[in-house]
């Protein structure tokens, strides 16, 4: 079969058989063509009537894409206008919150969950269950402050005790031991305390 007898229209019917391409071309259908085989009429629709569909289709689309450029170029134009005016996105998402949170606060739903919560305020069991905690937080500040109070008495009570005093008097002559009198210049004869020579180097 010669290539070049082929039909090369991959929408066609006669797609990869042999077709005398000699003769005229109405044989061959065009694509998108309102009565070819390829697409059935619907049932109960003519001829003509697909043809003025088909017609109004292409025309919807046309302006489709018109509308769609032109949108394009307003989005550009107000991009450039927000620039101009030192509009940043930022400022933009800030404003759409503010007016969102006042469309929330002026709505049915949020002033009705308000009056709610406002009734909720009012009511004598949120009065009483107030009182109680207020009670309970009052008792409980009372408690800690006489623990606090308590333990503060009782360790200064061990500072001035004879035990605590003997300890702190053996701590500060250890220390006086280890480190010596700072600033005083006096230097502490103790094992630790070698100066390193040539014959002893530190490592």
């Amino acid at each position: 079969m010669d290539p070049a007898s082929q039909d090369i229209n991959l929408n066609s019917p006669n797609k990869g058989l042999g077709v005398d391409h000699s003769d005229t071309l109405s044989d061959v259908p065009v694509e998108g063509a309102v009565g070819n085989s390829a697409h059935p009429l619907p049932p109960g629709l003519t001829e003509e009537e697909a043809e003025e569909l088909h017609t109004e289709l292409t025309k919807v689309e046309e302006e489709i894409g018109t509308l769609r450029q032109v949108l394009s170029a307003k989005e550009r134009h107000a991009t450039e206008l927000k620039r101009k005016l030192g509009l940043s996105p930022l400022n933009e998402l800030r404003q759409n919150l503010t007016k969102s949170w006042q469309d929330v606060q002026t709505s049915n739903a949020y002033l009705s969950a308000s009056a709610t919560l406002d009734d909720i305020t009012h009511s004598e069991a949120y009065k009483k269950t107030q009182e109680t905690l207020s009670q309970a937080g009052q008792k409980t500040s009372a408690a800690l402050t006489t623990v606090g109070s308590a333990i503060s008495k009782r360790l200064g009570d061990m500072r001035n005790s004879a035990t605590f005093k003997s300890f702190e008097d053996k701590m500060g002559n250890l220390k006086y031991k280890v480190v010596g009198p700072r600033g005083s210049g006096d230097t502490v004869n103790s094992p630790t305390n070698t100066t390193p020579t040539q014959e002893n180097p530190p490592f």
